[in-house]
């Protein structure tokens, strides 16, 4: 079959008729620029777990795309793309602080972030969700987690986003301005960080920045390279990816309004609610590793070296592990999804996207119950790695107080 052209505008508004097509004719594709792409939820799952399969190389990778430069690439140095025992050490200095457990006491303070966003919608006839909740929410809580001030938070959106688009280099040819904007990005947020954790070690504080500061002052633990690297992912991904979800979320909601009103009938709904819509649209279409030796997935030899490419998006829509996968079923019993991942590299944050995408769909529900999409073409941003809008135009009448 023709091969996956991940930036066809068709396929960046709805990607799943080419995940069907993939899965059921070519499950291990070999893309023409050299790497695999899976599709099938079995390989998939197996694939994440699987050691053969690893980090290593990725530095490399970061390198011919972004250069070396004086400092080298940042994110590499992150846990997300190092293997044990570098991944295991840099995840246990943060884990602690995403638990479930741990998680769960954030939940009145979320809920009161969430009802003063909502009070500022009130009285206007339309909004974009992205930009008044779906955004503000993630970015406010992860700013206080690591101690960022909120007088900043603006000033590293646009970073952000320009850091999350750079991604698609790791694998697909993007313009050269999509790498340079992503590279300043990148060095800006570094840099950023690098100040704060000055001032983290003159005034220490309850932040997880101030931990990961006295860790890097143990000398054995972090290096200020990991430490930057950390905050930069902790940032990016702590935000970017729940910003899809709720957005990702209530369009699909809006799209099946026998569901929303479902859930708005059963409110004891929502957590598995949540969990369907990250099988149904997930906001992490794909995820990456490296052939650490010789390997076959299906019977097709993968040499050491090759990028392989699990399309999440995809296994999360295959027939053969979940019933009529294409349809929306807020009911659906134990959806085993796979849009955090699985094995070693699971989400750190997955219990921090749950509970904000939780509260923040719920409020948005009942506050405003005749929700109803003001936008006949929604513009989908151009990401083949993170899925999600650049807007989401409402109607929100009438207002429940």
């Amino acid at each position: 079959m023709a091969a996956l052209n991940f930036f066809d505008p068709a396929f960046l508004e709805d990607p799943y008729p080419a995940f069907h097509r993939l899965r059921a004719e070519d499950p291990v594709h070999r893309h023409p620029l050299g790497f695999y792409v899976l599709t099938r939820y079995d390989d998939i799952a197996e694939f994440l777990r699987d050691p053969r399969f690893g980090k290593s190389g990725y530095q490399a990778i970061f390198e011919s795309r972004f250069g070396s430069g004086p400092n080298g690439p940042w994110l590499p140095m992150s846990m997300l793309f190092r293997d044990p025992p570098d991944h295991t050490r840099l995840r246990a200095l943060v884990s602690k602080a995403f638990t479930p457990r741990v998680v769960e006491t954030l939940r009145g303070h979320i809920e009161a972030i969430v009802e003063r966003l909502l009070d500022r919608m009130a009285d206007l006839p339309q909004v974009d969700v992205i930009e008044a909740l779906a955004y503000p929410l993630p970015v406010t809580v992860i700013s206080e987690l690591m101690g960022v001030p909120a007088r900043d938070n603006e000033m590293i959106k646009e970073w952000s986003r320009d850091v999350a688009r750079a991604l698609d280099a790791i694998a697909l040819p993007v313009g050269p301005e999509v790498i340079e904007r992503g590279g300043r990005a990148t060095e800006a947020i570094a840099d950023y960080f690098r100040g704060l954790a000055e001032e983290r070690r003159r005034r220490p504080g309850t932040d997880l920045l101030s931990g990961l500061v006295q860790a890097e002052e143990a000398g054995d633990r972090l290096s200020e390279r990991e430490l930057l690297a950390t905050c930069l992912l902790l940032y990016v991904a702590g935000h970017e990816t729940t910003v899809n979800l709720i957005g990702n979320g209530l369009l699909a909601l809006l799209r099946h309004p026998e569901e929303r009103r479902r859930l708005q009938a059963d409110p004891a709904l929502m957590p598995a609610a949540v969990e369907e819509l990250l099988r149904y649209d997930g906001p992490v279409q794909r995820t990456g590793r490296m052939a650490a030796v010789d390997a076959e997935i299906r019977g097709v030899p993968i040499p050491t070296g090759t990028l392989v490419l699990g399309l999440t998006g995809a296994a999360n829509r295959d027939p053969a592990q979940f019933a009529e996968p294409d349809r929306l079923d807020l009911g659906r019993d134990q959806p085993r999804h796979l849009a955090f991942g699985a094995g070693i590299h699971y989400c750190l944050g997955a219990s921090l996207a749950r509970l904000e995408t939780q509260v923040a769909i719920g409020a948005m529900l009942r506050r405003f119950p005749a929700l109803t999409l003001a936008a006949e073409r929604l513009v989908w941003r151009p990401s083949t790695t993170l899925r999600g809008l650049d807007s989401l135009p409402v109607a929100l009448g009438t207002a429940r107080p």
